[in-house]
């Protein structure tokens, strides 16, 4: 530990609470929590938490160089300063009883010729040697070993050397070192190899660091290097060394003493001082010369399963003790951990603790891990059962539905709802809406069969309106309405009354054909809803059967729901009172009932008895209270219109209601936009809402195969939750998906990639194989031995030269052919064997030595096995395969 003019500090190798800072004297503090009883009332605060009481004060060693505190426990506060003439001193701090202490205080131990002590340091297995550090001189050496426990005749010291120390008792002189080493040079640092204790690396002047051995000093290991400062060992990796010049840190592995393992950035001031942390690993500490900033180098080692060491990731970050004032010098602490204290040039002290840096790390699973310091802290989500559906994460929801296989339900399409769990109103209107869509266009497909019988001259005419109609019900209603022409307006009388009404209702096939979508009525002209009014009685939605019934004119019926939901087990006993304010209703404007029913209906908190009255109080073409009622279900809103607005309000109000659930990105209004590019934009906001790629992949596949499946959204939705299914490790329901994928969309389907060519004519052998015709030439001249229907292709069918032998059986590597007749008495599973191969038998082999096997032998072979089954290889072949351990989480 150096010491000038600036001062240094130096942590007690004994006490992790006391330090010294040297300067022109040597200063003894504690340092304590703030405010406790052992800190004194002059105590100097070094942080919000902690400050440091003197406990003493050392000025009898002038023109002090350098410190080193004696490293064992006793005696304990004694201290080695090596002087300006070359001089060491052992000194101490306070009073000590013991009486080595006292025998040893005051000791100097000088050189043949004075010059300055540069850097000491004790031996950390015999404590009675001491190496000292000089600058140059012709006739002496600069590294002088010292025994403190040796005793030496005062008669050959020079009286100019006692009158120099000042010291008259020369007794405590001693003048021959235990060792001599570094003949004509300087030594500027050096530090004992933890290793062995015998071992010294020297930093001199002749630009090189040399590792001295003191069994045998004329042997040295040395390298040519500017770095000759500061040398400093790494107390967590004994061969790693730190060496510094002017700006720049050498950092040097021992075992390869050729060149410095790396250079860290040059700083553009010189460096003062270095320092390994004693309680983290690979933690370098730097301090540049009038700087508040200390540079902390992170050295992350990553191994390499072959064996090959790379040069290691250094993560730079800088802290600022103190705010503003410059730092002369630093000390970690010798057991806090990261924690170190740090000095000014006028003596402030601050105490700091360098915060590690946080780790993330996102599971695919939502587990977030995060990692400070010593300490691992994981944060799960709560998969208790009082956690509601709604708090889970969209990743955890996604997560759960594909393991339900939501989405591959390709007859009842409505069912997907109820894979997903069946609480989400707007998946529950999006897969209706689905159903609803295919349905009406396999009517439309059934519709253009039906017409290819009639005849030629009618034909082309009507499978073209059959082919628009389906690409019509694709482009959903907003589109539908825009084309319908041919609207009559009727006014129909209240079912069971003769009473006419002047309420208008409008007929065309496209509002039909709308109604048809939003499931109101099925195939055909009339408009029947008792099938949906009975639907929906089942599933007990008792409020909006009685709304469409009224819709539909028949308000009898209205009441005769109503009631049968107030008599149900669990129904609403107020719904017959809202059936008898029903039975009132009276078309006179003026009267009472629509009177009170206009002032009251707001106060109803079932959203469809609201628009009930609503609709029975509203003027003719003017149903705000029922179209704008956002909590009534969209398709029921658009139903009505098409009921009840003419061409000219229609169009309007679907165009206000689909910017709407585009804005909202609300999957009720795929109704609307159907699967066309306003759908998709739809999509896009919805998946900007909620991250749910899941749902937007199987919905954008469901539309006719067109425009919108090569839409760049719409494929990034899709290949972002194939990547999540294989994150999940849900292997095989991300190839479910894939062939799902390509039954809908067949352009998808990808071409072969990887395929097993011969290594003497470069043909493919599985095209080959299944190229062979079988009429007139026999298997035995490709090499098949064994039964047709197990057959193997041990040669290639293009040059028949022999392939491969697998390493471990050392047979020839074979592919089952699928097309072998099979014999007329042998019982086979025709769906099993349609596979080209059974998957023990495929190629397999290492990327890096190439050699390999059948892959059910691999299999067998590495699950007790790392290296490579051939002989004298010794690639580790599972090793390289990331891979080759896991374990898919569907299949557990």
């Amino acid at each position: 530990m150096s010491s000038g003019y600036k001062p240094d500090i130096l942590w007690s190798p004994h006490h992790a609470d006391r330090y010294v800072i040297c300067d022109n004297e040597l200063s003894l503090y504690r340092i304590g929590p703030a405010g406790s009883s052992e800190t004194k009332a002059g105590a100097l605060p070094l942080s919000e938490e902690t400050a440091a009481t003197l406990l003493a004060i050392n000025s009898d060693t002038p023109y002090m160089k350098c410190v080193a505190w004696y490293p064992k426990h006793e005696p304990e506060c004694l201290l080695a300063v090596g002087q300006a003439n070359g001089r060491v001193v052992l000194t101490s701090l306070g009073q000590s009883h013991n009486s080595k202490c006292k025998e040893l205080m005051g000791k100097e131990f000088v050189p043949k010729h004075a010059r300055q002590c540069n850097t000491l340091a004790w031996n950390p297995v015999d404590s009675n040697w001491l190496a000292a550090g000089l600058d140059k001189h012709r006739a002496d050496f600069s590294v002088l070993i010292w025994d403190i426990s040796s005793k030496f005749s005062p008669e050959a010291v020079p009286a100019e050397k006692v009158r120099m120390s000042g010291d008259a008792d020369s007794g405590l002189v001693v003048t021959k070192p235990l060792y001599e080493l570094g003949q004509n040079d300087a030594c500027l640092s050096l530090c004992w190899l933890p290793r062995d204790h015998q071992k010294l690396l020297l930093a001199g002047m002749h630009r090189n660091l040399a590792i001295f051995d003191l069994r045998n000093t004329s042997q040295k290991t040395f390298v040519n290097t500017k770095a000759i400062q500061g040398v400093t060992v790494d107390p967590h990796f004994q061969d790693r060394v730190a060496s510094f010049f002017e700006g720049q840190v050498a950092i040097w592995d021992l075992r390869k003493f050729e060149k410095p393992v790396f250079t860290l950035t040059e700083q553009p001031k010189p460096l003062t001082k270095v320092a390994w942390c004693p309680t983290r690993m690979g933690l370098l500490a730097t301090l540049t010369r009038d700087s508040n900033i200390i540079r902390l180098y992170d050295m992350q080692h990553t191994p390499m399963p072959f064996g090959d060491e790379v040069e290691p990731t250094i993560i730079e970050r800088s802290v600022q003790p103190c705010s503003e004032s410059i730092i002369s010098s630093f000390a970690w602490h010798p057991s806090a951990q990261n924690r170190m204290v740090v000095v000014s040039p006028n003596r402030i002290m601050n105490d700091f603790t360098v915060f590690e840096r946080i780790s993330l790390a996102w599971s695919s699973t939502t587990s977030l891990m995060w990692a400070c310091g010593r300490h691992l802290y994981e944060c799960a989500e709560d998969a208790g059962q009082g956690a509601a559906a709604a708090e889970k994460d969209i990743a955890t929801k996604m997560r759960e539905r594909a393991q339900s296989r939501y989405g591959h339900d390709t007859v009842q399409v409505w069912r997907n709802h109820v894979l997903a769990g069946g609480d989400d109103p707007q998946l529950r209107s999006l897969w209706y809406t689905l159903h609803y869509i295919l349905q009406c266009s396999a009517v439309a497909l059934q519709g253009t069969s039906e017409f290819l019988l009639m005849k030629q001259y009618t034909e082309n005419v009507e499978q073209k309106q059959q082919s628009n109609k389906q690409s019509l019900i694709y482009s959903g209603i907003k589109n539908i309405v825009k084309s319908s022409s041919g609207t009559t307006e009727t006014r129909r009388c209240w079912s069971g009354s003769d009473r006419q009404t002047d309420v208008p209702r409008y007929h065309s096939e496209e509002r039909s054909l709308a109604l048809q979508l939003c499931g109101w009525i099925s195939r055909g002209p009339d408009i029947d809803v008792e099938p949906f009014l009975k639907s929906l009685e089942q599933e007990g939605e008792w409020e909006r059967a009685a709304a469409v019934a009224l819709f539909n004119l028949d308000i009898r019926r209205a009441i005769q729901i109503l009631h049968k939901g107030a008599s149900s087990e669990k129904g609403d006993l107020n719904l017959n009172v809202v059936a008898m304010a029903l039975s009132g209703y009276t078309d006179e404007k003026n009267s009472l009932w629509r009177e009170m029913c206009s002032s009251l209906r707001l106060q109803l908190k079932k959203p469809y008895l609201c628009i009930m009255f609503a609709f029975l109080t509203s003027e003719p073409g003017a149903y705000d209270g029922v179209l704008y009622e956002s909590r009534v279900a969209v398709r029921d809103r658009v139903a009505f219109a098409c009921m009840f607005l003419n061409d000219a309000q229609l169009p309007r109000f679907i165009e206000k209601l689909t910017n709407e659930m585009k804005e909202a990105g609300n999957l009720e209004g795929i109704l609307l936009t159907g699967l066309t590019k306003d759908g998709v934009d739809l999509m896009e906001s919805y998946v900007d809402r909620t991250g749910d790629v899941q749902t937007a992949s199987f919905c954008m596949l469901k539309g006719s195969p067109g425009e919108v499946l090569k839409d760049p959204r719409v494929q990034c939705w899709i290949e972002n939750y194939r990547n999540l299914l294989d994150a999940w490790r849900f292997w095989h329901k991300r190839a479910e998906f894939d062939i799902h994928r390509s039954k809908l969309d067949p352009s998808s389907k990808p071409l072969a990639q990887v395929f097993v060519s011969c290594n003497f004519c470069g043909k493919s052998i599985s095209y080959s194989c299944s190229a062979i015709p079988h009429q007139g030439r026999g298997f035995s001249q490709y090499g098949v031995s064994g039964s047709p229907t197990k057959s193997k292709v041990t040669s290639c069918p293009g040059c028949r030269k022999p392939l491969p032998r697998c390493a471990l059986c050392l047979m020839n590597m074979g592919t089952p052919v699928s097309s072998c007749p099979a014999k007329a008495d042998e019982k086979a599973d025709l769906t099993r064997d349609k596979k080209l191969a059974q998957f023990n038998n495929w190629f397999t082999w290492c990327h890096n030595c190439r050699h390999g096997g059948h892959a059910g032998h691999m299999l067998s072979w590495f699950r007790d096995h790392s290296e490579c089954p051939v002989s004298a290889c010794t690639c580790k072949c599972m090793q390289l395969d990331t891979t080759g351990n896991l374990v898919p989480c569907d299949s557990v």
